[in-house]
């Protein structure tokens, strides 16, 4: 029915746009006190202004609900922020209704597709707390199967021989810093038929350079 793709579309649209304003608001934090913990961690991390600045990267600040409350402020549901996975919703023991921002005190990565669009978020925590790596789970506009960290950079970069696979974010930060070009990352998933075929469009050759350690050499094969 055309009533139900346009509701879907629409629907697509203002989640590709909660992101947006999320990733935003991340990337302007980041600058400020309440970022400052994200930030020494980049930097100690050997990145530069510059690199943060292209990979849109940013900080959630150690508060229970920031972002949730600035994305209502500025029109969205709460129903739309939870399916987006910016947001939690949890009822108390009384049955009152509470939310709470996902992502909290955690160095931000915004996941963009090859259209542009920020379509989820990995979070790496600040304090000694699992999981390490936060990632948004599957919603509308994302699944972790289909897509790879970077894929907005793969398109740019045009007549590439070969992409390199690698383990995490921080990896394809540092190698596009220090000049290497097609570098990405799988979402927290071993490789999967749906990103091989997505690699295949950007170049010939995949290099898998994975981790050293047991897991990594494991994951190669």
């Amino acid at each position: 029915k055309d009533e139900d793709y346009e509701r879907r579309r629409t629907q697509r649209e203002r989640l590709l746009n909660a992101n947006r304003e999320a990733a935003r608001f991340y990337h302007e934090t980041l600058f400020t006190p309440a970022g400052e913990a994200s930030l020494a961690y980049l930097r100690r991390r050997g990145l530069n202004d510059n690199v943060i600045r292209k990979f849109g990267l940013g900080a959630s600040p150690d508060s229970w609900s920031a972002l949730s409350d600035r994305l209502l402020e500025k029109g969205w549901k709460l129903e739309e922020l939870v399916q987006a996975g910016l947001t939690v919703r949890k009822k108390n023991d009384d049955g009152k209704e509470r939310y709470f921002d996902m992502f909290r005190n955690r160095a931000m990565f915004p996941i963009i597709n090859t259209h542009g669009n920020v379509i989820a978020f990995g979070g790496r925590t600040l304090e000694k707390r699992e999981p390490k790596y936060l990632n948004t789970s599957d919603t509308p506009v994302f699944n972790k199967r289909q897509g790879v960290y970077a894929a907005n950079l793969l398109r740019q970069q045009r007549h590439l021989e070969r992409v390199i696979l690698v383990e995490g974010y921080m990896d394809v930060v540092s190698l596009t810093q220090f000049g290497v070009e097609g570098v990405c990352a799988t979402l927290g998933t071993a490789l999967t038929n749906e990103q091989a075929r997505l690699l295949h469009r950007f170049a010939p050759q995949v290099y898998l350079g994975y981790d050293g350690d047991s897991a990594g050499q494991h994951a190669i094969l």
